[in-house]
């Protein structure tokens, strides 16, 4: 008999792609989730929902009771200022549940993005913070490091597609000059699929970004070309004297 799985972000896209994988595949599979109703009619007959919520710190040690291997795929929402206290303790609560239940593995999709570079995202910046305190609960940790992740459905996608198919003209911030190695959602399930079996002692971090170094506005003018749409991309700039793109306050923007 398969080992039992935890999946934790299991209603987000990510979580979503890898439990139709895990099911497609037979393991034995159970689902944590603050509001199980949004799973329902969405998983197998064979698949476990628990309800639990990591920052109250409620229904971990049922989910987790006899799971070998445990997925985290979960990032706050909350405003700004805020999220990075609230990925701690969700972070320091799993783990602190994994290791008291025995848990052997935990996989978990961080960003990519060396944490000694300069310039990191808070976002970012959070994302391998809770790689490092996931760690430190004392469960190996295999965790991935990507960027943009593209598929149909996926934020970055969807962005990418409502700004091209209904702004054939833009005048861009400053993040869409910003590079980034994008990796399809089929690789990425794939990986997070091969990660429960491939042999680790402690643990591990992997960089899965892919081969092209791109940036936004090259994934924009290419999903223009592949939909026959005419685009111009110009960036945003200061009519205030200094002529740098989006990155002056001195005087207004065009």
């Amino acid at each position: 008999m398969n080992s039992l799985i935890l999946l934790t972000g299991a209603t987000g896209y990510v979580g979503g792609r890898l439990l139709q994988a895990l099911e497609r595949e037979g393991h034995a599979l159970r689902c944590l989730v603050r509001q199980p109703g949004r799973l329902q009619g969405r998983v197998a007959p064979a698949t476990q929902v628990v309800a639990g919520d990591l920052l109250e710190n409620t229904g971990l040690e049922e989910a987790l009771a006899g799971v070998e291997v445990a997925y985290y795929l979960v990032h706050s929402m909350g405003s700004a200022g805020a999220f990075e206290a609230e990925d701690r303790l969700a972070a320091r609560n799993f783990g602190a549940a994994a290791r008291a239940a025995g848990v052997r593995r935990m996989i978990y999709l961080g960003g990519l993005g060396h944490p000694d570079a300069g310039g990191l995202s808070p976002h970012l910046r959070s994302r391998q913070e809770v790689g490092d305190i996931l760690r430190q609960s004392g469960v190996p940790v295999l965790e991935f490091r990507a960027s943009i992740v593209l598929g149909s459905g996926s934020l970055s996608f969807e962005l990418i597609r409502a700004l091209v198919e209904r702004l054939p003209l833009m005048v861009t911030p400053r993040w869409v000059s910003v590079l980034a190695q994008p990796i399809a959602i089929e690789d990425l399930v794939a990986y997070l699929l091969a990660a429960a079996a491939v042999p680790m002692e402690g643990s591990l971090v992997f960089e899965i970004g892919g081969a092209d170094r791109v940036t936004y506005g090259d994934i924009m003018r290419a999903y223009a070309r592949q939909r026959g749409i005419r685009l111009l991309i110009t960036p945003a700039m200061c009519f205030g004297g200094c002529g740098e793109p989006w990155t002056c306050w001195s005087g207004g923007w065009v």
